[in-house]
């Protein structure tokens, strides 16, 4: 099993590995492709493909101004061509890895976060495609999605090389209350993801910050939860989704949704992951 800090892919390959099907259908195209692009936009490397015939363009390095990809490096922006051989605000210096594939029409999404590109996208279809604003449109929640995908994964590495490189010479140790902030503020992070696998990568890494005892404000009065809600909640503070959470306990998903919704109304947590943290601050899970 992957750990959660150590993630099997680059972190951008693996947002656009995952997205690259889904794309080419929502899409309509016949191929789409791309890849990571290097720090400070200078060039990408396309390293992740699907509905190609050759592989004419597997670790092609595009470099920025060269090319429809190049264009969208040096513009952030998406651009397009509609007949790629006789396009003329390009260079055609990729023409080689191109013309295996009999492509036609061509788009180039820049994903960009902080201004920076950090992934491109190219969208290709083997006929004429008219592309207009409307279709670029259609594609703004899913780029946005992968843009916040990024941000977040962006600040959990942020704060795990922070904690990382704190000595006690140069700050005194996390205290207790520093650990819960950080269990909280990791809850946020996750709740902003939808991708299954952003949000239990964070919620295993918040769930290693979150003290098993800690004080409550005021003193919460006991709370007492059913066998099975506590099972639940033993599981998902694992990082379990609810469909592994049901198979490890033989439940339902229906069921296992219920026992969570049932906690988290009990707990009076806004989330999963709140759940587990108040759990926890509680002594009902370890």
């Amino acid at each position: 099993m992957d750990s959660p800090f150590e993630p099997a892919l680059p972190m951008e390959r693996r947002i656009l590995a995952r997205s690259l099907e889904q794309l080419r259908r929502q899409a309509g195209m016949d191929m789409v492709f791309g890849g990571p692009v290097h720090r400070g936009a200078a060039a990408m490397e396309i390293t992740d493909l699907t509905g190609v015939r050759t592989r004419s363009a597997v670790n092609l390095v595009v470099r920025n101004g060269e090319g429809l990809g190049g264009k969208a490096l040096r513009l952030a922006r998406p651009v397009s061509v509609a007949d790629y051989f006789s396009a003329q605000g390009i260079t055609h210096v990729y023409d080689h890895a191109v013309r295996p594939e009999a492509i036609e029409t061509l788009a180039a999404l820049p994903i960009v976060v902080d201004r920076t590109p950090r992934i491109l996208v190219y969208l290709a279809a083997r006929t004429h495609v008219p592309l207009g604003d409307r279709w670029f449109d259609s594609f703004t929640p899913f780029i946005r999605r992968l843009e916040r995908d990024i941000a977040v994964e962006d600040e959990v590495s942020r704060r795990m090389s922070l904690l990382r490189t704190r000595t006690p010479a140069d700050q005194p140790a996390l205290s207790r209350a520093d650990m819960c902030d950080i269990a909280r503020e990791l809850t946020e992070l996750a709740v902003a993801v939808e991708d299954d696998v952003l949000r239990r990568r964070i919620e295993a890494i918040g769930n290693r910050f979150a003290p098993i005892e800690m004080s409550i404000a005021g003193g919460a009065p006991p709370m007492t939860l059913r066998p099975r809600e506590i099972d639940v909640l033993t599981e998902i503070a694992r990082g379990s989704s609810n469909k592994d959470v049901g198979e490890a306990l033989g439940l339902l998903p229906n069921t296992v949704k219920s026992y969570l919704k049932s906690a988290m109304r009990k707990l009076h947590a806004g989330n999963r992951m709140q759940a587990v943290l108040i759990a926890r601050e509680r002594g009902l899970i370890r």
